[in-house]
């Protein structure tokens, strides 16, 4: 299935938002201090963009996770740039202009992306489920309304033909010793 603008904004905007809270609380919890302004708005608008123009289809948690990892770093550098001096955070922890000059910060990047990163594409499987679900249900109806077009699927290979088991070679052994209960001694 193809997904018409309104479904791709909807979900452009959904990881565009999701992928600059993420960047914005992880530095402000790494610096301590937010981002600038214009950085906050560069940054969601660059997302924004590319999220846009990958939206077109259902994407692999690979690729989503993917395309986050690299969002995340360059948001992060881009907060850098207008985070003024390094400043200390609550866990003592200075942070610096580059991302591979604090291990810590690295594996907590690392970290948050994996996690949103599986949570988004969690959610773009079950979208994508329900979309399907609707168009086989509501068929051609939900076609004419939202323009949805099917992919081609490949045939699949024919399954293998089991041979027929005959009834009475089941039950040519088996002993049935059934009555009432017994008593209890």
């Amino acid at each position: 299935m193809l997904a018409l603008l309104p479904l791709r904004l909807t979900r452009a905007a959904a990881f565009s938002a999701v992928c600059v809270t993420l960047a914005a609380l992880g530095h402000v919890a790494a610096g301590g201090s937010g981002p600038e302004p214009w950085a906050l708005v560069a940054g969601a608008s660059a997302v924004a963009v590319l999220s846009a123009s990958l939206a077109g289809r259902e994407r692999s948690a690979g690729t989503v996770t993917t395309v986050l990892t690299g969002a995340q770093a360059v948001l992060h550098e881009l907060f850098a740039l207008g985070g003024g001096p390094a400043a200390p955070s609550l866990a003592g922890h200075l942070h610096g202009r580059g991302l591979g000059q604090s291990l810590g910060m690295l594996l907590a990047h690392l970290t948050a992306t994996l996690i949103t990163g599986w949570w988004l594409a969690r959610g773009e499987t079950a979208l994508w489920a329900l979309l399907r679900a609707a168009a086989h249900h509501l068929g051609s109806a939900f076609r004419l309304l939202t323009g949805a077009v099917p992919l081609p699927v490949p045939p699949s290979a024919p399954l293998p033909a089991l041979p027929p088991v005959p009834a009475r070679g089941l039950l040519r052994h088996t002993v049935s010793r059934r009555g009432p209960p017994l008593p209890a001694v």
